[in-house]
């Protein structure tokens, strides 16, 4: 199947431009309360087919704009439906991640066949537990004709600028749905810092054998 590839040069603190119909977009860096440094974004998929092995290459540079090495991370979401998002998170630990100032971004996908869309988050709802922690609870169902398995459900939270501030991928229990089957999900995001200005967010959820359905919910 034939390849697609896309480049986005960008420098910290400096909004990309969409190039194409396939694009990543509302990136940025941060530290963690843990120290891990992130590299976190959305590629958005604006073409008329589906996306798979959605893969994002990053070029880490340093304060001279010298290259300190590449680093490869992919989409939380398997399946990128036409007209919707897919959230990533680069994690590094290491020295490199010391010396990172800015970065550029490759991304490559394959186009997909269809999937239906039938997986629909019904409600969810944003809360914080007794130390603070930002918690995104509720239900996802299966409208679909047979059991959906390997169940996920991906959030993508925003500060206050529009930029992705925090992502996460859980597999409710249990992980598979069978048809009109409902399961409660919860996604504890325990970073702080980058939960404290959290402004809105949203969810999506896929399984093996279908996609989210198009109107994912979005909350504030």
């Amino acid at each position: 199947m034939e390849k697609f590839f896309i480049i986005i040069i960008i420098f910290a603190g400096i909004t990309p431009l969409a190039f194409g119909e396939v694009f990543i977009q509302n990136d940025q860096q941060y530290i963690g309360d843990d120290g891990a440094f992130h590299i976190v974004g959305e590629i958005k998929n604006n073409l008329e087919a589906p996306l798979n092995q959605i893969n994002v290459h990053v070029t880490l540079l340093d304060e001279n704009k010298q290259l300190i090495g590449i680093k490869e991370t992919s989409s939380l979401v398997n399946i990128i439906m036409p007209g919707m998002k897919g959230p990533f998170d680069l994690i590094l630990t290491n020295d490199e991640a010391k010396k990172t100032k800015s970065y550029s971004l490759k991304l490559d996908y394959k186009v997909s066949p269809p999937k239906n869309q039938v997986i629909d988050i019904i409600e969810s709802e944003l809360s914080r537990d007794n130390y603070n922690n930002l918690m995104i609870t509720g239900t996802v169902t299966n409208k679909g004709d047979i059991t959906a398995n390997t169940v996920a459900v991906i959030a993508t939270l925003y500060d206050k600028e529009g930029n992705v501030a925090a992502v996460s991928r859980i597999h409710p229990e249990p992980d598979y749905l069978r048809t009109e089957d409902n399961v409660f999900f919860v996604i504890a995001i325990p970073d702080k810092i980058q939960t404290s200005g959290i402004n809105d967010y949203t969810l999506i959820a896929e399984s093996e054998e279908y996609a989210a359905v198009p109107e994912f919910p979005v909350g504030t």
